[in-house]
């Protein structure tokens, strides 16, 4: 049985081989990563990505990085590809082949085929003399001085510095394409991202029936039956056009408890917040979120919605937010 210190040493070790493998690889960048870029960029078609093996992994990986940042991209399995998956690559494609040896039988039986439809050929090889790396367009030095399997045996810093090549690939293309956060959005409607990048204000605050709403002379005792009533903990203080002029939450009523029962019967607008803080119904929801837990002098738990003029629209309550996965 290993030692604790044995297990921690094997284990820095092999980060200390895989980030060497990634800044060697940086320091040797140069034009054939431009031109990988700019052959991809001039496109009019897709990223095939291909790959066997554990390169087929960091291939489906890479593919998928592509088709989520805005680069057209599928994986095709080069063993699918030779029984007639071929049928989806056109002259207008990008093939990107992945194989650290450059001389994966499955990858290059597709050679032949690939050559007579017209995609062009991007290789990603640690042996740039190999018959993969002499059939490149363009040639991406992946090639690693040692793996991290102390067997020199598993794909792991070879795999490692593909992956990276991958996403410094996909980082490029992403920035020639002005990718924004609302493109992110696109693609990634589910889930968490989804929730932060696409959810808006709109549609998760309370609105219509929902809304605790008082006219700035009644009663603090009476607004306090709406805010109860309505369990928002809050009440809108409008005026007639439906203009916003300040907000009654529980905390102003119990600190004004604090001078005297007396305060009950005074109008809301005499111990309301003024001014309190608000945000418009397009805003995305992780905003509302940020400036909740943000606010100055405490972070606050609802948020009015106002259109341009002031006008109350709705309520954002913190609980919602949290309910909805914006976090």
């Amino acid at each position: 049985m290993r030692t604790r210190e044995e297990i921690l040493a094997q284990a820095q070790q092999v980060f200390q081989i895989e980030s060497e493998a990634i800044q060697k690889l940086s320091d040797r960048l140069g034009d054939e990563f431009v031109q990988a870029v700019e052959l991809l960029l001039r496109s009019p078609g897709r990223v095939i990505v291909t790959g066997m093996g554990k390169s087929g992994h960091i291939g489906k990986k890479m593919a998928a990085t592509l088709a989520s940042t805005g680069t057209p991209a599928y994986f095709l399995h080069p063993a699918e590809g030779i029984h007639g998956d071929l049928g989806m690559v056109t002259e207008q494609d990008v093939v990107l082949a992945i194989s650290n040896s450059g001389s994966t039988p499955e990858i290059l039986d597709i050679l032949p085929s690939l050559g007579r439809i017209g995609a062009k050929l991007i290789v990603m090889s640690g042996k740039r003399n190999s018959t993969l790396g002499k059939a490149a367009d363009v040639f991406l030095d992946v090639a690693v001085d040692q793996e991290a399997c102390p067997l020199g045996l598993a794909p792991t810093a070879s795999t490692t510095a593909t992956l990276a090549m991958g996403d410094a690939l996909a980082v490029a293309l992403l920035q020639a394409h002005d990718f924004k956060p609302e493109d992110f959005a696109l693609f990634h409607p589910g889930g968490s991202l989804g929730k932060k990048l696409l959810l808006t204000v709109e549609t998760v605050m309370h609105k219509g029936e929902e809304l605790p709403i008082v006219q700035p002379n009644v009663s603090v005792q009476e607004a306090l039956f709406m805010i109860t009533a309505k369990g928002l903990g809050v009440a809108v203080v409008a005026n007639q056009s439906g203009k916003m002029i300040g907000l009654l939450t529980d905390g102003d009523v119990r600190r004004g408890l604090e001078k005297g029962h007396e305060m009950l019967g005074y109008p809301v607008e005499k111990i309301m917040t003024a001014n309190p803080a608000v945000i418009s119904p397009e805003r995305l929801a992780v905003y509302a979120l940020n400036l909740m837990e943000n606010h100055q002098p405490r972070p606050i738990t609802v948020l009015p919605v106002v259109d341009d003029q002031g006008k109350i629209l709705g309520l954002v309550h913190l609980t919602d937010l949290l309910r909805q996965g914006v976090v």
